[in-house]
């Protein structure tokens, strides 16, 4: 047996409210096992979710209801690939219309405070082209919120 890194988040509270709304929002995601206080600890009772294992496509998370002492900050976010506008803005829109906020250039931050991209396929395309049309899409990326595909073709030359 291997050992698989797993991201280890600190919350403030409502780990496993995060994670449930990850499972509920992503394909692949789900809720593995949540773990309660054996005994009261520094932000909590025993018997409060002190951590929640669950992932997020695929990927092995654990969610610490740590209290305030540590923020989440846009350092560190979760990247997802999107294919079609319809796909980017329904992982947006489930992200920002949550209790979250919107960023530029495909970042917004979930009602936790976790940092979330969603990327089209078309944008990395257009900036691995080079060049020119490269250089016309990012610009175009730039003075997006949510990252419009049709947008970022059309100033790509695709």
């Amino acid at each position: 047996m291997t050992n698989q890194p797993t991201l280890c988040f600190w919350y403030q509270s409502g780990a496993d409210e995060a994670a449930q709304f990850y499972a509920d929002t992503f394909p692949d995601s789900a809720v593995r096992q949540i773990h309660r206080a054996p005994v009261d600890f520094p932000n909590g009772k025993k018997g409060d979710v002190l951590s929640v294992e669950f992932t997020v496509m695929g990927l092995a998370c654990v969610g610490l209801n740590g209290g305030p002492m540590y923020q989440h900050s846009e350092a560190f976010s979760f990247q997802i690939a999107t294919d079609t506008q319809e796909e980017t803005d329904r992982y947006w829109d489930a992200i920002t219309q949550n209790g979250g906020a919107e960023g530029r250039c495909g970042w917004c931050k979930d009602r936790w405070g976790l940092s979330w991209q969603f990327i089209p396929r078309a944008l990395t395309r257009a900036m691995a082209s080079g060049g020119a049309g490269a250089g016309r899409a990012v610009q175009a990326m730039m003075a997006m919120h949510k990252i419009d595909i049709a947008t970022i073709e059309a100033a790509a030359g695709e």
